[in-house]
């Protein structure tokens, strides 16, 4: 069994990772925010979503707040993934 902590530990150390900031507690992240083309081209979305280990972050939840590089964030909802030791946070610019 692959130990998710240890994978995000070596992508953090190679700089693929972001650092989010939730209570104090700063945890390296896969931070995302694809530009998403809606409406024929009319309108620009952004859906901002970080990954997570589950165990690093078990107390994150709807509303709660993220800064990931100078910007908050509100937590709208969490997923798990795959087997739940992982997730991911849909979270909305603030």
């Amino acid at each position: 069994m692959i130990d998710v902590g240890a994978l995000y530990e070596v992508a953090a150390r190679a700089g693929l990772l972001a650092l989010a900031q939730v209570d104090g507690r700063v945890v390296p992240v896969d931070f995302r925010a694809p530009d998403v083309v809606l409406l024929d081209g009319r309108v620009l979305s952004h859906q901002y979503t970080m990954t997570y280990p589950a165990a690093w972050l078990p107390q994150l939840g709807a509303g709660s707040a993220v800064d990931i590089g100078g910007q908050s964030y509100r937590v709208r909802e969490i997923t798990a993934i795959g087997d739940g030791s992982e997730q991911r946070a849909t979270l909305t610019r603030v």
